[in-house]
């Protein structure tokens, strides 16, 4: 482990990424994913500090979900929406095929539309959201790649709109909590799948706050969050 977390570990792999992991596992993970975000990534507050300050009367709010993963994200977002009464139309993207044929074979949810796409794609193809957001993707990429996403969030923005991209802010504290957290769950909610291993490998690929906001462009801010979580936006 890199001098005990004190600096990056860009090449950890996580197993989910490798093409040939065990498929009933990696379903597992995705069917987990829910479980795992709702205690850790706040997902209520992402709805109302940048979604529901973005309604319209007239249209739809559009959002933009990178690295949907198993889109348990715009998911929750649309039913909050439609609890609401607000018209909202959610784009979960994700380039991995086997996580959007999982997605896809659950029972839909209004508002929700699932691509196998980029976030270039989307660029290319000219369209606009109000809001822009991703849940654990910032850890998977390098300084460049992180760069290319943060070009692509801004090009695909409406006027007024905001890019948030969440994820785990890398520290011991966090490691450490995590790693308690879910050992008693391993042989139990979590057994069969790569969510304990892969959230491990994931905080030592995670970014700081320091690291982040130094590798941001001008126009982005490092917003921290509980517990060991970091928000880089791009908003008015």
């Amino acid at each position: 482990m890199t001098a005990w977390l004190g600096e990056r570990d860009a090449r950890l792999r996580e197993r989910m990424d490798d093409p040939a992991c065990d498929p009933e596992a990696l379903a597992r993970t995705y069917a987990r994913f829910g479980l795992v975000n709702a205690a850790v990534s706040a997902p209520g507050d992402l709805y109302r500090r940048w979604v529901l300050p973005r309604v319209r009367a007239r249209r739809p709010v559009r959002v933009l979900d990178v690295g949907t993963g198993g889109a348990d994200l715009p998911r929750r977002l649309a039913r909050a929406a439609a609890r609401d009464g607000i018209a909202i139309e959610v784009v979960a993207i994700d380039p991995e095929p086997r996580a959007i044929a999982w997605a896809r074979a659950l029972d839909p949810v209004p508002g929700v539309t699932l691509r196998e796409a980029r976030s270039g794609d989307l660029v290319a193809a000219g369209e606009r959201f109000d809001l822009v957001v991703s849940n654990h993707v910032l850890h998977h990429l390098a300084a460049r790649e992180l760069g290319a996403l943060l070009a692509e969030s801004e090009r695909l923005l409406l006027p007024g709109g905001a890019a948030v991209h969440r994820d785990i802010e890398r520290s011991r504290l966090g490691y450490l909590g995590f790693a308690l957290a879910t050992l008693p769950l391993e042989p139990t909610l979590l057994r069969g799948s790569f969510i304990r291993a892969d959230g491990l490998a994931s905080i030592r690929r995670s970014w700081t706050a320091a690291e982040l906001a130094a590798a941001a462009p001008a126009g982005w801010r490092v917003r921290r969050a509980a517990p060991s979580r970091l928000e880089l936006v791009h908003a008015p």
